[in-house]
């Protein structure tokens, strides 16, 4: 297995040169986060994550979960000690409320540590990462009886959150849920039903499991506007606030996966069991995105990840493996392979992606962060619109590039890739899964171009174009990155012009929508990494004139973004012509046509 060595210095540019980290938090009224502080926990961060977790992934995949015959999950060895690091050293705390004993950093800070956790070990973070989404949901949305309970406990760590959504039946549609509550005269509820796929539903890893699950009441609307969000614990807490009795909560299996072996995948039964609701009745719909548009966007953060473990162990195979003889070779019998221009093309392609996909994560993040707590409404409003616009760009685009570039990262090792012995075949296998959790990728498409652009009349795209095409009247004039500033000027009115002929299309017949949403979703990815790279490409420039130090930095960040714009940025053309195809090519064979 390949050693994973955190890209601190990718960290520090994409914080403070290009994205102004320390601007953005004094806008937010944090003149305590400084310089200092940030590279106190880019630092922690980083070796806890080489020493602490990293180590355990190897057995987490090989090893993975194990459920016992009374319905208790086993974590992979070394999974449990390493999270009782992570509890008392405080990491978990990081982004919590300070009212509630969290630490009150804001969220793209959470951001930079959980690429670094989940990069260590995917599976071993998904046991936490749900609960920082629980944290939120309940924080916004719950009673201050529940919050006094429960958010001390999940802020710590002590306890972990899930999100229980999913039935057998059901799957997306969730207004189909059979999942019941019964109301109860001291002011709970009786909670039966069966879920699945839920991540961490069960483990050994904290001493309690609290739940947010998705249920009906007797006399609820149909459909998803009669679904109601409950809290409902493993175990019931005792007088003291410690785990009591049992709550009628149980594994009934694991999911045996692909990839993520060392993630518990859960089918739990609720029988009866107690639960309390959070916020109103038949709002449940409302609460669950408050946990899901945040979990979609650290999904797409668990793609990049995935694509920076393959990058890191391909480059480092592409150093050290010798084959062939290149144009630049020495005189020993072969050349290591990093010579070879195709092995060079899916280096680059990996680095070009995961680089661009950083800024923009980070940036989605700082949206977050203005939107949860910029001092001024407009301003939270603003960024609230941005980022609903970012997530499914985040979500959909990113974990979709990390097939690609975790598949280039298993060719540039060949037949050694394919083996397990390298260790690379499992970034591959753990990134599949992206792609389809927290609202599979079509749903993500959808999402943008069905309730976010089309939804809005195409005001949020407009925010969008608008934020880019300031960009490129800023930076349109002198320098080397004025070439990609034009280009992406041109792609930014292809994609207006787009956008606008979808919506004509789609008014006449909503099919076009479907039609056009997956190409939509890319192309619009590709704009903004061309956004992205023309951004960090003024800003390596502008080093560059100054005398900054390291100015093999800054021409490696010209020269990848030169690969960026010619090279991967023409992909973007093919989406906007198999947009202009229509719904007809989709929707015209009859269903039962589709095979002899």
């Amino acid at each position: 297995m390949p050693a994973y060595k955190v890209p601190l210095r990718e960290f520090r540019y994409v914080l403070h040169d290009v994205l102004g980290a320390g601007a953005h938090y004094r806008a937010l009224g944090r003149d305590d986060i400084n310089d200092e502080l940030i590279e106190g926990v880019l630092e922690g961060a980083a070796r806890f994550a080489e020493d602490v977790v990293a180590p355990t992934n190897e057995a987490g995949d090989r090893v993975g979960v194990t459920r016992t015959d009374d319905g208790r999950v086993i974590t992979p060895p070394g999974f449990a000690e390493a999270y009782r690091q992570y509890v008392d050293d405080g990491w978990a705390a990081l982004c919590g409320p300070p009212e509630a004993g969290g630490q009150g950093l804001p969220e793209s800070i959470g951001g930079v540590v959980g690429e670094m956790l989940v990069s260590a070990n995917m599976s071993w973070k998904l046991y936490s990462g749900l609960t920082d989404s629980a944290v939120l949901c309940l924080d916004r949305r719950g009673d201050e009886t529940l919050k006094r309970a429960y958010l001390p406990k999940l802020v710590s760590g002590v306890w972990s959150g899930t999100m229980v959504l999913t039935e057998p039946h059901a799957g997306t549609d969730l207004g189909l849920m059979r999942t019941r509550a019964e109301p109860q005269p001291d002011g709970s509820y009786r909670v039966s039903g069966t879920k699945i796929f839920i991540t961490s539903g069960e483990h050994d890893l904290t001493e309690n499991i609290v739940h947010f699950v998705l249920a009906k009441l007797p006399d609820a609307p149909a459909g998803s506007r009669g679904i109601s969000m409950f809290l409902v614990p493993k175990f019931l807490p005792d007088a003291a606030g410690s785990p009591g009795t049992a709550n009628g909560v149980t594994c009934a299996s694991i999911e045996h996966k692909l990839g993520i072996h060392g993630s518990a995948t859960c089918a739990m039964n609720f029988d009866d069991s107690r639960g309390w609701l959070i916020g109103e009745v038949n709002g449940g719909l409302m609460n669950m995105f408050t946990m899901m548009n945040h979990a979609r966007l650290w999904v797409g953060l668990q793609g990049l990840a995935q694509c920076e473990r393959g990058f890191q162990a391909s480059l480092g195979y592409a150093r050290e493996r010798r084959q062939g003889r290149t144009s630049a070779g020495g005189k020993g019998p072969a050349d290591p392979i990093i010579g070879h221009p195709d092995v060079r093309r899916m280096l680059l392609t990996q680095k070009s992606l995961v680089e661009g996909a950083r800024v923009l994560i980070l940036f989605a993040g700082m949206q977050m962060d203005s939107a949860l707590h910029h001092p001024d409404a407009s301003t939270r409003t603003e960024a609230e619109e941005l980022l609903s616009l970012l997530t499914p760009v985040v979500k959909g685009f990113v974990t979709g590039m990390s097939l690609e570039c975790t598949s280039d990262a298993l060719q540039v090792h060949g037949g050694h890739g394919y083996v397990r012995e390298t260790g690379v075949e499992q970034f591959f296998r753990d990134a599949r899964i992206t792609m389809i959790y927290e609202g599979a990728n079509g749903v993500q498409a959808m999402d943008l171009l069905g309730r976010k652009v089309l939804g809005s009349g195409g005001a949020l795209a407009r925010r969008l174009g608008g934020l880019i095409g300031g960009f490129c009247e800023r930076h349109g004039e002198g320098g080397e990155h004025a070439e990609f500033v034009a280009r992406l000027a041109g792609l930014l009115k292809e994609w207006s012009v787009a956008t606008e002929e979808v919506a004509l299309r789609a008014a006449r017949n909503p099919d076009e929508t479907g039609a056009a949403s997956m190409d939509y979703l890319q192309l619009t990815g590709y704009l903004c990494l061309a956004w992205c790279w023309a951004w960090m490409a003024s800003v390596s420039v502008a080093a560059l004139k100054s005398g900054a130090p390291d100015p093999g930095f800054h021409r490696a960040k010209l020269a990848t973004a030169r690969f960026y714009f010619q090279r991967i940025l023409p992909r973007a053309e093919a989406h906007l012509d198999a947009m202009g195809a229509g719904a007809r090519t989709l929707m015209e064979i009859p269903a039962d046509q589709f095979s002899a």
